[in-house]
């Protein structure tokens, strides 16, 4: 695999964040601590251990990273080798017009009362 650290288990707060699922490693823990990371569909702790096989969701901004793990890991590596670690097995993001329903243009200024019931009527369905 990619490294020679492939043996044994893993901190999974210490993996999200070798393989670059996460900016910092305080990110990863906070996401385990607020239930926004499941290994095998179990809210996991920080330090619960993670090894080759399982499956874990990471859920940040809005979507759902799905990951198998190929390769423990417990120092950060480039995305190259971050990329062999793990299978991805994620939905494609939302395509970039369904996300930016309901949004103006920048510098159109204040909406007018018309404009604010139709994006309330959006927002509710």
């Amino acid at each position: 695999m990619a490294t020679n650290e492939g043996t044994g288990t893993v901190r999974v707060d210490s993996w999200i964040w070798s393989v670059r699922l996460t900016k910092t490693r305080a990110l990863a823990a906070a996401a385990c601590r607020s239930g926004h990371v499941r290994v095998n569909g179990e809210r996991v702790k920080p330090a619960q251990s993670i090894r080759v096989g399982d499956e874990v969701r990471v859920r940040q901004d809005g979507r759902e990273r799905i990951v198998v793990v190929r390769d423990t890991v417990r120092k950060r590596v480039g995305p190259p080798v971050a990329a062999e670690c793990y299978v991805d097995n994620s939905p494609p993001p939302a395509p970039e017009d369904a996300v930016a329903v309901g949004r103006r243009d920048r510098g159109t200024g204040r909406p007018t009362k018309r404009d604010r019931r139709e994006l309330e009527r959006l927002h509710q369905e």
